[in-house]
């Protein structure tokens, strides 16, 4: 009878951590922010699987035209991520236009490209080796600022020249002009 009563016992001690662990996150994809269009201030995706989130509303995001040429850029940071503190999606004296895809190539001129900021180490890296990438533009409102857009994209680590791969980036996000 005592051996019934240990394992109930740990039948509902294993139950009850199990529930707990799929209430404090579940599916990475579901710890994403919504795919919104109304500057919702978000951006977030998945890296090698790992959610990588900036709800904070204040990563710089701007779309100027200098000197005749077009430039923009949303840059956002996780503390929580491991393996990157920071993703920026950009284009270089590239316009942007809603409902166009774009794939993410060098930080040149003409182009579109994301790069990105690695914890505890000043080496990054950006799309130009990597082969694939792309940048949705969902929503561009020149009149109320806001951009809102998916992306995907592989990077490859410079310690150790392994891919990385971005997927189910998503932001919305007010920017200024």
């Amino acid at each position: 009878m005592k051996t019934i009563i240990k394992l109930t016992f740990i039948f509902l001690i294993s139950l009850s951590t199990s529930c707990q662990s799929d209430d404090d996150g579940g599916d990475p994809i579901s710890q994403l922010p919504e795919a919104t269009q109304t500057g919702a201030g978000t951006f977030g995706c998945l890296v090698n699987g790992e959610p990588f989130i900036d709800n904070s509303g204040f990563f710089n995001t701007y779309y100027q035209q200098v000197n005749g040429e077009f430039f923009f850029s949303i840059g956002a940071g996780s503390d929580s991520n491991s393996i990157l503190r920071q993703v920026r999606l950009a284009s270089e004296e590239a316009e942007i236009e809603e409902d166009s895809t774009y794939s993410l190539k060098c930080n040149e001129a003409g182009e579109v490209y994301a790069e990105v900021g690695f914890p505890n180490v000043l080496l990054g890296n950006d799309t130009c080796e990597s082969n694939f990438g792309n940048l949705n533009i969902t929503r561009f409102d020149l009149n109320e600022s806001i951009v809102s857009g998916t992306f995907e994209f592989d990077i490859i680590d410079p310690r150790d020249n392994s891919i990385i791969e971005i997927r189910e980036g998503r932001f919305d996000a007010l920017f200024t002009q």
